[in-house]
């Protein structure tokens, strides 16, 4: 039985709130608990977190819980993504990331106040993404390189979209290569979303100090905008320099890359005969 659009849609805003939550969940814990020591551990608990979200919800929507992952399926593979339902997952996913964002700021806002006051933050004023980065991203990662100006000639703006989009080209390959029945190298599918949350947990791990790694708009701008409900106004959006725009044309722009680069280079190199159902 084929589900309703309204369970279809409902879906994509559940896996992208659990994508978020613990997504976002393990950002908070590592800056202002120092739960989790390092990129790395930050990353797995991201890389779990995607992996549960997709086993939760790819049976009635495909869980792509990504903005870019649904444009590049509307743009390359509409016979199993109708177009017409681009813009409803993006408002789905937007608002399952917001959710998320707000039961964080609920659960972690005494945590993040405390943090500010020891550290001499004044919220929405300069310096305070050392905090809003637990909801949206910032470069360079402010708990690596800090705030002033000496980090921010580290990375420009257009060099942190070129970050997000090679990181979210490579994940929207991947995820293309995982799921296509046409590559007899694939893993089953009930492992393809393990392999998926692999994909994120290392490339955040390679790229988090440079931008943090968001590969996902939704993942960004929904905490973004609860960041700026919450107090950190400018800071949350547009952000220092203007730079919110990396965290939306940087994976959108990349997952289209990534996705052109897997359907007319690798595909069609693969024979005919191995395209089968599971």
């Amino acid at each position: 039985m084929t589900p309703s659009l309204l369970r279809i849609y409902t879906a994509e805003v559940v896996g992208t709130f659990l994508l978020v939550l613990f997504g976002t969940g393990s950002v908070a814990a590592a800056v202002v608990t120092g739960a989790q020591v390092g990129v790395w551990q930050v990353a797995v608990v991201w890389g779990f977190g995607v992996t549960l979200a997709i086993y939760a919800t790819a049976a009635i929507s495909g869980a792509h819980l990504n903005p870019a992952v649904s444009l590049a399926m509307a743009v390359f593979r509409p016979d199993e993504f109708p177009r017409q339902r681009l813009l409803p997952y993006w408002g789905a996913q937007l608002i399952g990331a917001i959710i998320a964002g707000f039961v964080i700021l609920a659960v972690f806002g005494s945590f993040i106040d405390r943090f500010e006051e020891t550290h001499n933050l004044v919220r929405g004023e300069a310096g305070s993404q050392a905090s809003a980065m637990v909801f949206g991203e910032y470069f360079p990662n402010p708990a690596v390189f800090g705030t002033d100006a000496a980090a921010f000639e580290l990375v420009s703006p257009l060099a942190a979209a070129a970050v997000e989009a090679f990181g979210t080209g490579i994940l929207v390959f991947l995820i293309f290569a995982l799921v296509d029945r046409r590559n007899a190298g694939r893993p089953g599918a009930s492992l393809a979303p393990f392999f998926i949350g692999f994909t994120v947990a290392v490339l955040i791990s390679l790229f988090a100090p440079i931008t943090q790694g968001a590969w996902n708009p939704a993942r960004d701008f929904g905490p973004r905008i609860v960041a700026y409900v919450a107090g950190w106004d400018s800071i949350a959006i547009p952000g220092p320099r203007n730079g919110f725009w990396v965290y939306i044309v940087g994976p959108l722009t990349g997952g289209l890359m990534g996705a052109a680069l897997y359907e007319f280079v690798v595909r069609p190199a693969m024979p005919a005969s191995e395209c089968e159902t599971e």
